[in-house]
């Protein structure tokens, strides 16, 4: 089991959306999921997982390193809706991670972010 991924440009707010289950299996594919957002813009990132069923310590280690590469290009990671078990493994330096409830008060925190500009996603990423 993978993940799938959309990526959504709002003003100068990334959303990377992911679906499915971020596992040791999944850890490449959100990388370069990752990848894509730091090519393709300047401001945050919120990472949203409403859609994930779950992460093992390997993906919350992936989001981690995510944040730490992300605030290399001088971005910030900002976290919706973590799975409902409310883990997550802190980034290293001990710089805090923002983490929204839900992808609408990370919006609201950026003022709503503006409409949707440009979006990408994997080939099987849900539709409903």
């Amino acid at each position: 089991m993978t993940i799938e991924w959309r990526y959504t440009l709002q003003q100068d707010l990334g959303v990377l959306s992911l679906a499915g289950f971020l596992g040791a299996d999944a850890v490449g594919r959100f990388t370069g999921a990752v990848g894509w957002a730091v090519a393709r813009g300047t401001g945050p990132v919120v990472l949203d997982l409403t859609r994930l069923r779950g992460w093992s310590v390997g993906g919350q280690l992936a989001v981690a390193e995510a944040a730490l590469r992300l605030r290399a290009a001088g971005r910030m990671l900002e976290l919706a809706a973590i799975p409902a078990d409310g883990s997550l493994v802190p980034v290293g330096d001990g710089t805090p991670v923002p983490v929204h409830h839900d992808l609408a008060a990370a919006l609201a925190a950026h003022h709503g972010a503006g409409a949707e500009q440009r979006a990408w996603r994997s080939d099987a990423w849900p539709t409903a």
